[in-house]
Parts: structure tokens; C-alpha cells; sequence
């Protein structure tokens, strides 16, 4: 196969997710930080610094500022009394999920204003492809 496929598709994509955080209201970090206790939480701080590929300190400082905003809460790990597991809050899921859905309309009135309804089948189709390319390159 020719590489030229997946780097266009890098760049594409890469383009996609750049454009759509233009619409974001929160920090990428914070924003970050909220999807992965949505998506797989309770995690300690260490854990988010890992999935995030960021420092502990880095974590560290988004996690407090997530606390001091009421979106994230935490409460002593169960086995070890040294760490805390953070928790999203429902005020942090009504936050989350307001720029999900920020994204969402912002995406879906680009696709209706650029892409004919053909196309919009065509596009509807490459979904799954794409989701499971990216399942694929999450095992890691």
C-alpha cells in the first residue's frame, strides 16, 4: 500500500481535531483530564499523567484546578492511603458534555454546509473504518 493513504489521513484528521478545538471553552488539558475519568475513571493522578503522556506535575496542577472548580472530587484510594482517586463530578459531566456538544453542532453544521447528501453517506461510512483504526492504535 502506498504511505501516502496514511499520511494524508494523519493530516486530515489531525486537521479535523485541531479545527474543533476552536470551539472549546476549556483548557485542552482540563478537557482531557474530564474525558478520561468519563470514560474509564476513578483514576489517580499518576494514572492521568500516564494516559495524558504528561508530567505528574502537569497533571497535578490540572487536577487541582479541576477540584477548585467542583468538576472533579477525590477520595482516598481504597488500598493504598498514600493516593487519592478522582472522580468526575455531575457539575463536571454537565461541563464535559457541554463541549462535547459544542463540538458536535459545530461539526455537524460544517458537514450539512460543506458536504452534499451523497457525500454525507460517503462520510457516514468511513466512521467505522476510522474507529477501528484508532481501536487498533489505542492497544498499544
Amino acid at each position: 500500500m502506498d504511505d501516502t493513504l496514511a499520511e494524508d489521513l494523519r493530516r486530515a484528521v489531525g486537521d479535523l481535531v485541531r479545527a474543533a478545538r476552536t470551539v472549546d471553552t476549556m483548557p485542552a488539558g482540563e478537557a482531557a483530564v474530564l474525558g478520561h475519568l468519563d470514560r474509564g475513571g476513578p483514576y489517580t493522578t499518576a494514572e492521568l499523567a500516564q494516559l495524558r503522556g504528561v508530567t505528574h506535575q502537569s497533571a497535578a496542577k490540572t487536577v487541582k484546578e479541576l477540584q477548585a472548580a467542583g468538576l472533579v472530587r477525590a477520595e482516598p484510594h481504597p488500598t493504598d492511603g498514600r493516593k487519592l482517586l478522582l472522580h468526575l463530578t455531575d457539575t463536571g459531566r454537565r461541563r464535559l458534555d457541554g463541549e462535547r456538544d459544542r463540538r458536535a453542532d459545530w461539526l455537524t453544521a460544517a458537514i450539512e454546509d460543506t458536504l452534499s447528501a451523497r457525500e454525507q453517506v460517503q462520510l457516514r461510512r468511513c466512521v467505522p473504518l476510522i474507529a477501528r483504526l484508532a481501536g487498533r492504535l489505542n492497544e498499544r
